[in-house]
């Protein structure tokens, strides 16, 4: 007598049955762990741009504000501190700050600014009048720094739910 030892049809169809359910699992845990290696990078990044103004500020003894209020961080505050600006703004042209360009989910510059990990524009306010206080976030919260940085997630494409945009949001002075 000869005995069969193969998986009959109806067994194989209830393992990947299983390993569907596994997998599909598996996802949110994944997109979590992405999500969360973007808000690190988010959050590196806001506290690099602000490194580089104070580096910018002990180098030429002022801040490199081109207007007062929050501005995105682009043209010609960015150029200024990458160094590639050859106006008043770094006529040294030193570099307080290296950006690569923006890659699908990784930040960088991209169209003249500094986008976060999910493509949304970061912001940046000075304290102008150099009385240690500036209005800076999505809140319009009043901060006891010289600078503050942010990002702005209601800017990502798509635009995140709510709920996506509160776990997103990163600042400098946190």
């Amino acid at each position: 007598m000869k005995s069969s030892r193969a998986f009959t049809l109806i067994e194989l169809l209830i393992v990947i049955a299983i390993i569907g359910i596994l997998m599909s699992l598996l996802f949110p845990a994944v997109n979590a762990a992405i999500d969360s290696a973007r808000k690190a990078q988010a959050k590196n990044d806001v506290t690099q741009i602000a490194t580089a103004v104070f580096a910018y500020e002990t180098e030429y003894g002022r801040l490199p504000a081109t207007n007062s209020g929050a501005q995105n961080v682009g043209s010609p505050v960015l150029a200024a501190l990458m160094g590639s600006n050859v106006s008043s703004l770094n006529p040294r042209l030193i570099v307080f700050l290296e950006v690569n360009n923006a890659k699908k989910g990784k930040s960088g510059v991209s169209n003249g600014a500094f986008v976060d990990p999910w493509g949304g524009s970061y912001k940046i306010v000075y304290d102008e009048n150099y009385d240690n206080s500036v209005t800076a976030g999505t809140n319009g919260k009043t901060i006891r720094k010289k600078v503050g940085v942010w990002n702005v997630p209601s800017s990502q494409t798509p635009v995140p739910s709510a709920s996506q945009q509160k776990r997103r949001y990163v600042t400098s002075w946190d």
